[in-house]
């Protein structure tokens, strides 16, 4: 049996999602087996925290694990670095030296980021993975290097050898085995854990006082989908406790901090962020309205062919929409009532969200989230203007 809390624990692998569980189960079926293995997943996952795991429960965990990031070093010089060169083999080569694979012997080589390796170079370390032999630049002996190879790659290297920008001979021994780690925006029940141990961390590291998070503030974090997946959400969380410092963190911070760190509007946030909350909750209620008013005309018209005389009043209602102290007027005889003239300095933008929201729950047998849906605005700004309004249901008390 594998012990996945083992794993959870020599790794630093947060979350308890099904996909994570899947990865850590993986984890500890590969790791004592002595062969290569592909870490496939977004910028951000935690490509090399797997690889680091993978070392520490494998074979060679007493040796070393060389971490190299093939996308940082420059091709002119990457296979000196990774195969090491001879005296004299290139300018400025006043001595020999080793190469990474030399330095990893017995060890483990985590090849990172090897979608951005030079074609020229994958022959050479292709020849490695299957021989173990390589030579330095500027030799002709040939060395060997016993080192298990852990490569990683944001690019999907499928498409990439189908491209011709990646050898299929180099990916397919390389993907012996493969873990595809998931992006943040699939496995978001683990935000409560992962926000919790970056926010502990962070704070004892720093000594910041910490308050935590409200239940409204973690679920605003799960309706942004992280394109930066958890490097995002963690360079995120040790922003606004700096910036919030000694604040309890609630949902009106993490949309004030969250909208800079995108930029531009956002469909992904619970708000249009380029305005406020509030400013923005009394815009989609007014948009509702006033759709409302349109399509009582478009119905009207329809029906007699003639069309509404608007001239008289702001809005158009129901009759059965009574709002308490406020008069309405029948038009035309008809069944339809607008706020009347007299009315008009009365009336608030309040007082008709508070009629609509709790026309809107009756009419869908109170679900908050076909009502949210409806009325175009996210659940946690209807759960507060339900508590505001005191529009909830009271449970009846058991005797």
């Amino acid at each position: 049996m594998i012990d996945l809390d083992r794993i959870r624990k020599i790794s630093g692998l947060i979350g308890y999602s099904e996909v994570i569980e899947q990865v850590l189960e993986m984890m500890g079926q590969i790791a004592p087996v002595d062969i290569s293995v592909l870490i496939t997943g977004e910028s951000g996952t935690g490509k090399e925290i797997v690889a680091r795991a993978i070392h520490k429960l494998s074979r060679r965990s007493s040796q070393s694990l060389v971490i190299v990031n093939c996308g940082a070093i420059p091709a002119g010089i990457i296979e000196s670095e990774l195969f090491g060169y001879k005296k004299g083999a290139f300018t400025g080569a006043g001595e020999d030296r080793k190469g990474y694979f030399e330095e990893a012997n017995r060890g483990t080589i985590f090849l990172d980021e090897i979608g951005e390796m030079p074609y020229e170079t994958q022959v050479k370390l292709l020849r490695v993975l299957e021989t173990g032999e390589f030579m330095r630049v500027g030799d002709a002996q040939t060395r060997r290097s016993d080192v298990r190879v852990i490569a990683a790659s944001n690019k999907n290297l499928f498409e990439e050898s189908n491209k011709g920008n990646f050898r299929k001979d180099l990916y397919y021994r390389l993907r012996t085995v493969t873990i595809d780690i998931p992006a943040l925006r699939f496995r978001l029940e683990d935000v409560d854990d992962l926000v919790d141990r970056f926010s502990l961390q962070f704070s004892r590291t720093n000594d910041l006082p910490y308050r935590g998070f409200t239940s409204d503030a973690i679920k605003v974090l799960k309706q942004y989908d992280w394109p930066g997946n958890v490097r995002e959400l963690k360079n995120f969380i040790e922003s606004i406790l700096i910036l919030e410092r000694g604040n309890k963190i609630s949902s009106d911070m993490v949309i004030k901090h969250l909208t800079p760190q995108i930029g531009r509007p956002s469909p992904n946030l619970p708000v249009v962020i380029d305005k406020s909350s509030e400013q923005a909750e009394r815009e989609l209620i007014l948009q509702q309205l006033l759709f409302l008013r349109q399509d009582m005309r478009d119905i009207k018209s329809l029906l007699t062919g003639s069309e509404i005389d608007v001239s008289r009043s702001i809005a158009y209602l129901p009759s059965e929409l009574a709002i308490p102290g406020i008069k309405l007027e029948s038009i035309d005889g008809e069944d339809t009532k607008a706020i009347m003239s007299s009315a008009i300095g009365d009336v608030s933008m309040k007082d008709l969200e508070r009629e609509i929201i709790r026309r809107t729950l009756k009419k869908f047998n109170n679900s908050r989230r076909k009502t949210a849906e409806i009325l175009g605005m996210s659940e946690r700004s209807l759960y507060r203007k339900i508590n505001n309004y005191g529009l909830e249901k009271k449970k009846k008390s058991k005797k």
